[in-house]
């Protein structure tokens, strides 16, 4: 069973840093291909990150990139977010999903972490 355990959000002033974990079991990790994704309150999935496998490839979207970094730590199966210079649109509660991008939004997530930015 596909097993994802988000940590790390909180409350944080805007141009504030957070660092998201995701612990997984129950799947291959080292060979698969993890994504982020986001859920504003009152709006719909958003996909923000993806990295390979080796990480080796990592993209964002455009509302995120320069000021967030994904990676991973493949020997411990962790997912990981960076968040820098937070804004108040930042604030969502943040998914890992143990998919690529094109199936991110569709693909099993944990539970979530809550990121609220707002001073």
């Amino acid at each position: 069973e596909v097993q994802l355990e988000e940590s790390g959000g909180g409350l944080v002033q805007p141009g504030g840093s957070l660092r998201l974990s995701c612990l997984t079991s129950g799947f291959e990790f080292n060979w698969a291909w993890m994504s982020w994704v986001r859920q504003a309150p009152g709006k719909g999935l958003e996909w923000v990150s993806t990295i390979s496998s080796s990480a080796s490839t990592t993209h964002y979207a455009d509302s995120v990139k320069g000021r967030f970094t994904i990676s991973r730590d493949n020997p411990n199966k962790t997912l990981y977010l960076q968040l820098n210079s937070l804004k108040t649109e930042d604030t969502a509660t943040y998914y890992c999903v143990n998919s690529p991008r094109s199936t991110a939004l569709t693909g099993p997530r944990g539970r979530g972490t809550l990121v609220t930015v707002s001073s």
